[in-house]
């Protein structure tokens, strides 16, 4: 937590470390008792009094000015989210992380930026936003000189060089590089009965509300996060980030046979299975056996009949989310799939692919010397 992240949230949070009030024209620092004639003094004070760092983590080594901090800090081991949100039950380790969360179910964003007029809840994330205009990625990593236009997927990316791995999961002792990969983690411990938050359509159940209202975009086709530079959208913000990589082409985690690089390390294992041939999910009807879970859970459907995607306008159900996808089109008029010759659009890529042949067929009745290009 850094000094000004302190001093500009010391309102807002009660539990915040540093207390400064004017009293008889003195601005006293409840942490020491030191007092002083001007604000200014204090702000020196307090900056002076953070960078001695004197409690420091015992679970990865990370220092704190004030005892406060360190507490605040513990929660990312932990997995502690004690602010929750009323309206769609999402949780935060910290107040002030709430707060700027409420602003996307009021639509309040005060924050906006001067050469696009996009609009933020937070000033964090205008100055992140700011980099993307001018190119600027002032966060150097020591080790490979590779750059980031944000301070936390450096230290994200520091863990790789380092081999950090400083979230602990508190049932079953695993540790994890990122802590979004500890909570998701931590939900595999949870117990069916603590999961109250069932879907209407499918059945699975979630403990926290927020979870359901994520999984039942799967069912609507809803996509409400938008590529700013492709266009591309996505069901969760975790898979927009995962997408923005590609046109960062930040991929930091290398095949040692082929020389594939992927952008995660779940990715690269996964990966690694085509050359290892490995098939570690099974389908205990069948015995068929797959390289990836998602592959199995597909599977099982075939077993099963179960259609878990249902179209919300005309009800029909699908084993799988791609052919919801494609059936949306239907009521939409969508055509993704257009032909570079003719201007002609589809809902179907298979469609382009057999109108395509057409054009191959007109170009060698024209020009009989003409090369034929295969379409495939």
């Amino acid at each position: 937590i850094s000094f000004t992240e302190l001093e500009e949230n010391s309102v807002k949070m009660e539990e915040k470390m540093e207390d400064h009030h004017e009293n008889q024209n003195l601005y006293s620092y409840k942490i020491c008792d030191e007092s002083f004639n001007k604000a200014s003094l204090l702000t020196t004070h307090m900056r002076t009094d953070m960078d001695k760092k004197s409690f420091t983590c015992s679970t990865c080594g990370k220092s704190y000015g004030h005892k406060a901090g360190l507490i605040y800090h513990m929660k990312v081991h932990s997995g502690e989210k004690p602010f929750s949100c009323v309206t769609c039950g999402k949780s935060f380790t910290m107040k002030s992380s709430l707060v700027v969360h409420m602003m996307s179910h009021s639509g309040e964003k005060p924050f906006s930026c001067t050469s696009c007029e996009k609009r933020f809840t937070s000033k964090v994330n205008l100055t992140d936003h700011m980099r993307s205009h001018t190119g600027q990625k002032p966060f150097l990593c020591g080790t490979c000189g590779k750059s980031f236009y944000r301070k936390s997927i450096l230290t994200s990316h520091m863990r790789i060089h380092t081999g950090e791995i400083p979230f602990k999961c508190a049932s079953c002792g695993k540790s994890f590089r990122n802590r979004s990969c500890l909570y998701r983690h931590m939900m595999t411990h949870t117990n069916e009965n603590e999961k109250p938050y069932s879907c209407g359509n499918c059945g699975k159940g979630f403990h926290e509300k927020w979870f359901l209202n994520y999984h039942m975009r799967t069912h609507t086709g809803e996509k409400p996060f938008s590529c700013g530079t492709c266009g591309k959208s996505f069901h969760h913000k975790k898979n927009l980030s995962s997408h923005m990589r590609t046109h960062r082409d930040e991929k930091a985690f290398s095949c040692g046979f082929c020389g594939k690089s992927c952008g995660y390390q779940s990715n690269l294992s996964s990966h690694l299975r085509i050359h290892s041939d490995e098939k570690p999910f099974s389908c205990e009807t069948c015995g068929k056996s797959f390289r990836y879970k998602n592959s199995l859970t597909r599977h099982l459907r075939t077993h099963t009949g179960e259609k878990p995607f249902l179209c919300g306008t005309c009800g029909k159900a699908f084993s799988y989310q791609s052919n919801l996808t494609t059936h949306i089109r239907i009521h939409t008029d969508e055509k993704p799939f257009s032909c570079k010759t003719c201007g002609k659009g589809f809902r179907l890529n298979r469609q382009l692919t057999g109108h395509l042949r057409i054009h191959v067929g007109e170009t060698a009745k024209s020009d009989p010397q003409a090369p034929r290009h295969s379409v495939t």
